[in-house]
């Protein structure tokens, strides 16, 4: 399963478009905006007036946690007095104008482990939500091995982290397991401390948590805490993962989807950004990262496990300086898909000239194909040769190609004819040589 963090706002809106289906039994305001500055937030009162009327809770939406160990968090209880529209557009503008440092661990209130720092660019505004620590409780769930599990709390909150073996239930789901069997499971373990008035509640909720979760193809989704009131639900906090091989078929249960650079991290280029909507919108699996766009050696390989062979390999061999790219092109991806993809990293590839004048190396590996049409793949890789022939020349560019599957034979032949009709300089293989032997070969030479 491929996972993609989202913004604390996105998984809230996914949830929100689909409550009626999941939780049928229980409201949810869904009042909750997401901005860039203070401007931005004045602006959205004008349609969203809860923002003029009610106390505010304003945090960054940046895919990391424990912001409130970091102060991150500004709300009633830790500021004096009420959260007002305007002090929270204030606030907003003090955390977005500088960089902040952002410690990911804590031993109780002191941080410990590295920090991160940059500019805070999304914050969620929201109203605040009056209730008591009992009200309060976590649950989530993701897939470990070939189980979904879900974990339930009664306590909910920052610490939950601390004692999780003491405080935390954990339940494991099979593929097969019916909803009867699931709904079975979940009312049977529910943790013992959750209050009596609540245990049916609870338990309604997390059943309808645990298929949303399965339904909607999160690959992690945690809400700590949740307030439970009666039949009313608030989710104060929430941490979401897609499994993006369903974005294809996911799209109008999701929605215009973000996959933002985590904080700390340096923005992604347009060509990967292109790579991942490619990647949306198919069946197949398009990944792409750079780097270091200036090395000299590229890959295209099919299949994320060879994806990572070839790595480790190239870096044993060579180095990792070395090393200008890391992704795969798999799951049967059309001619189209694959031109496309090819197109971006030759693109790439012959930008920037090797430093000491060396040869430019293009590996296209990978494994045995189970089902991916190799001729069909290859042709859109020789397209692209022909668009590139020139610039690939310019760069001295050497290709070595290992492949095996369905019509690899043809695809195999395709490729070579096609290269040597263009004159670029080409050496293919079957499955008969090792995987990794054309990394050998190609660095040999």
């Amino acid at each position: 399963m491929a996972q993609k963090a989202i913004r604390e706002y996105d998984g809230k809106s996914i949830l929100a478009k689909h409550w009626g289906k999941y939780f049928p039994n229980f409201s949810y305001a869904y009042e909750t905006v997401m901005v860039q500055n203070g401007a931005q937030l004045i602006e959205a009162a004008k349609e969203k007036t809860w923002l003029k009327e009610k106390t505010l809770v304003a945090k960054p939406d940046m895919l990391f946690g424990k912001r409130g160990k970091n102060d991150l968090v500004l709300f009633k209880d830790s500021k004096p007095g009420d959260v007002s529209l305007e002090k929270a557009a204030s606030w907003i503008d003090e955390k977005s104008s500088t960089k902040q440092s952002v410690y990911f661990e804590f031993d109780g209130d002191t941080p410990t482990g590295d920090v991160q720092t940059d500019m805070l660019t999304h914050f969620i505004v929201e109203p605040f939500t009056p209730h008591t620590q009992d009200e309060e409780y976590y649950i989530s769930a993701t897939c470990v091995g070939d189980d979904d599990m879900l974990y339930m709390s009664a306590e909910g909150g920052m610490e939950v982290e601390e004692g999780w073996d003491e405080k935390v239930t954990e339940v494991a789901f099979t593929i097969t397991d019916t909803e009867e069997e699931i709904a079975k499971k979940i009312r049977a373990n529910i943790p013992a401390d959750v209050a009596d008035k609540d245990k049916e509640a609870f338990a309604e909720f997390a059943i309808g948590f645990f298929k949303a979760y399965r339904e909607l193809n999160f690959a992690y989704l945690e809400i700590n805490p949740f307030v439970l009131q009666g039949d009313k639900i608030e989710l104060l906090d929430m941490v979401a993962k897609l499994d993006d091989t369903a974005g294809f078929m996911m799209k109008e249960e999701w929605g215009d989807v973000d996959y933002p650079t985590s904080f700390g991290m340096e923005e992604k280029s347009p060509e990967v950004l292109a790579i991942e909507d490619a990647d949306s919108k198919s069946g197949a699996s398009l990944k792409l990262t750079i780097l270091k766009p200036e090395a000299r050696i590229w890959t295209m390989v099919a299949g994320g496990g060879a994806s990572v062979v070839y790595a480790d390999t190239i870096a044993n061999l060579a180095g990792i300086d070395d090393l200008a790219n890391y992704g795969e092109y798999s799951g049967g991806p059309t001619t189209g898909e694959t031109k496309f993809y090819a197109d971006t990293l030759i693109d790439l590839m012959t930008r920037i000239p090797d430093s000491e004048g060396k040869d430019k190396i293009l590996i296209i590996g990978g494994a045995i194909a189970n089902f991916t049409d190799v001729a069909k793949t290859f042709k859109g890789i020789i397209q692209s040769f022909e668009q590139y022939a020139d610039k690939m020349k310019e760069h001295n560019t050497k290709i070595y190609v290992r492949r095996g599957g369905p019509n690899y034979e043809k695809g195999l032949k395709d490729i070579k004819e096609a290269a040597d009709r263009l004159g670029l300089y080409i050496e293919v293989y079957g499955p008969e040589t090792h995987v990794t032997d054309i990394v050998r070969m190609a660095l040999e030479k």
